[in-house]
């Protein structure tokens, strides 16, 4: 199955007849229930909104998370015909273009690509559902709270007994419905509350991150489905709105639930000139910019938008430890994999 023996990502292991164990497994026909089940419901919950669904190229030469403050992922680069370009790892800048075409919104459903190493919660290939709205960061917090009840809600209707058995409890989506909207505490907040905690958040030359330990005090002490808004602007991409006259927060916001962050989100910024002086503040080039700038410039618009860590949804669903293990077809990158 693999061009290598051995692997460097932890307990996981592909073995040569994977795929024979992934066909005899309850698991991945659940899996398969669910993977449907998201095409379909997060169809007809755009498409009652009038949000329009875009067909989209894999590759890019705008990467969403480019090299430089604020980058949270490594691209993933490809020789095209003799031709330097990138798979994506977003489609969101091109959301943003659509919405110049369809003014209520634009959605898709399809792989991301990452650079970096697998593990227990990131994927080498996953799949991302991403939609651009006009509005700004209240408008698409509400409407993501709507999206993942919704998709909560379906999940008991259609496969609550399969969903039960394999995840050894539906309690934690009956807890998730039974929620009045989904509480939200700003970044600063957040890290207010978890003290002097040095696992809890990590500092660099002039902002800050949480990690994993951090957002799991904050599942465990505050809520188990909580909003984080409002992160220091340096530790996000430049294409982030500035949430202060001060240039120092964003207008942002990580929907934590299970593994951690599950859904991200943002507002855009309006014009041209935001779009130039925040690039010029997270030190990158305009040059592979220059179109989404002039964009900005010819049609000025405000949008938000956000993405599911698909992948992740369903290890919150299924009550399971490690993505790896919920793909029907593993990727990992450099090795040679089959089928």
């Amino acid at each position: 199955m693999s061009s290598k023996s051995e692997f460097s990502h932890g307990g996981w292991r592909p073995a040569p007849d994977r795929f024979l164990d992934i066909v005899e497994q309850p698991l991945y026909r659940t899996l398969v229930d669910l993977q449907d089940l998201v095409t379909t419901e997060t169809a007809a919950f755009w498409s009652a909104r009038g949000v329009k669904s875009l067909h989209l190229p894999v590759t890019t030469n705008s990467i969403s998370s480019p090299m430089g403050l604020g980058s949270d992922s490594l691209p993933v680069e490809i020789d095209l015909f003799g031709q330097r370009t990138f798979l994506a790892d977003s489609m969101q800048f091109m959301l943003e273009y659509g919405c110049r075409l369809a003014p209520d919104g634009a959605w898709y459903l399809m792989p991301s690509f990452r650079g970096e190493d697998c593990d227990e919660s990131h994927l080498n290939q996953f799949f991302h559902s991403e939609a651009e709205l006009a509005g700004g960061l209240d408008d698409c917090i509400s409407v993501v709270d709507a999206y993942i009840s919704s998709l909560a809600s379906s999940v008991m209707e259609r496969h609550e007994g399969a969903v039960g058995e394999l995840a050894g409890t539906t309690a934690h989506i009956e807890q998730m419905l039974a929620m009045d909207g989904f509480p939200r505490m700003t970044f600063d907040e957040a890290v207010t509350h978890l003290g002097s905690d040095s696992h809890a958040v990590e500092y660099h030359d002039g902002w800050r991150t949480l990690t994993r330990h951090g957002e799991r005090r904050l599942m465990e002490e505050v809520s188990p489905v909580l909003w984080v808004t409002h992160y220091d602007h340096l530790s996000v991409p430049f294409y982030q709105a500035y949430g202060d006259d001060g240039r120092r927060t964003a207008l942002n916001g990580d929907l934590l639930f299970g593994v951690g962050e599950t859904v991200g989100c943002g507002e855009r910024h309006f014009d041209g000139e935001q779009t130039r002086r925040a690039l010029a503040h997270h030190q990158v080039p305009e040059e592979s910019y220059g179109w989404y700038v002039q964009m900005k410039e010819r049609t000025p618009m405000r949008t938000s938008g956000f993405g599911l860590g698909v992948e992740r949804w369903f290890m919150w669903v299924l009550n399971q430890k490690d993505i790896r293990e919920l793909q029907l077809a593993p990727r990992l990158n450099g090795v040679a994999l089959t089928p």
